[in-house]
């Protein structure tokens, strides 16, 4: 009962990306963000403790390990026949997912540190930080303290308004931890196939979050899709090798993003709730049942230490 119970945090992720595609478009870009990280977290905690509970549940079946574990009794499981080839697929995914996350935490630190390196040898005027390159991008860098990081090129490609909503955008990635969700997306993709879909909707809704935060700023939301728009298109030929948890402007889907921005703001359909709350209620549901089952793993494993009743 306890192995088939555990499939289910498993499986639940991969109903997450159809109803994460759904919210960011017509829900509040906050409520959407909030609501797609921690659902992911969720999601992939669920996972984690799902694959390592199953793994330790194997693991004990081998008797060298349960003489380790001081095990007296054997856990209560079925045939090791079917038990220790599923532990070693957990255990499996488990470390090939450590190893890939590990790998993309080494890159994003060092891509990070050399975005700062890169703008701390620039003299700020403020929070802006213009670097001398013939690529046009720009970017939110996190730290202390935050930066707006910004090409000569990009500058050159807008005019002084335009200018203005841009940098409004990317302070209002700092001013919201935009990095934040962005990791947590990272985090959650690597835990699970299914949730990268949901990476890309986190990170729509960060753009859309700074998107609406720039228009209030500036007060123009047509200047500030107009900014958005010409800055991708001179930064599409661009090469970037920014990390992926600095927010920019022109990144995710920009002319969905312009199309919000021009129009007309709207109260979310009332379908949009219930696919939110769908979400929220898997999320919650995945890692629930993955904590149920570890704990009453461990109360197994108490029994057969004979510790129950102590």
């Amino acid at each position: 009962m306890t192995l088939a119970v555990l499939l289910l945090p498993l499986l639940l992720p991969c109903v997450a990306p159809p109803l994460a595609r759904r919210i960011p478009g017509p829900c509040p870009p906050r409520a959407a963000l909030w609501t797609l990280s921690a659902s992911a977290l969720l999601l992939a905690a669920g996972t984690v403790a799902a694959l390592g509970t199953l793994a330790l549940t194997g693991l004990f079946k081998i008797p060298a390990l349960a003489a380790m574990g001081e095990l007296v009794h054997p856990l209560p499981t079925p045939s090791a026949r079917l038990v220790l080839p599923l532990a070693a697929l957990a255990a499996g995914l488990l470390v090939l997912a450590a190893l890939a996350l590990g790998r993309s935490v080494v890159r994003q630190a060092t891509a990070l540190r050399t975005a700062r390196s890169r703008a701390d040898r620039r003299p700020p005027a403020g929070d802006l930080c213009v670097v001398e390159s013939a690529h046009p991008d720009a970017y939110a860098l996190p730290g202390r303290p935050h930066r707006i990081v910004v090409t000569t090129a990009m500058l050159r490609s807008l005019d002084a308004r335009e200018r203005e909503a841009l940098f409004a955008h990317e302070r209002a990635h700092n001013a919201g931890g935009h990095h934040y969700f962005l990791a947590v997306a990272e985090l959650a993709a690597h835990c699970h196939p299914a949730l990268r879909p949901v990476r890309a909707a986190i990170r729509l809704a960060a753009e859309r979050a700074a998107d609406e935060a720039a228009a209030t700023a500036v007060g123009d939301r047509r200047l500030t899709a107009r900014a958005i728009a010409r800055a991708a298109l001179a930064a599409h030929a661009s090469d970037t090798s920014r990390p992926v948890v600095t927010p920019a402007a022109t990144t995710s889907p920009v002319p969905q993003r312009v199309a919000a921005l021009l129009s007309p703001a709207a109260r979310p359909p009332r379908a949009m709730s219930w696919i939110a709350a769908l979400l929220a209620v898997c999320a919650l549901a995945s890692c629930a049942t993955a904590a149920t089952v570890a704990v009453h793993v461990h109360q197994d494993i108490e029994v057969a230490q004979g510790e129950a009743g102590r």
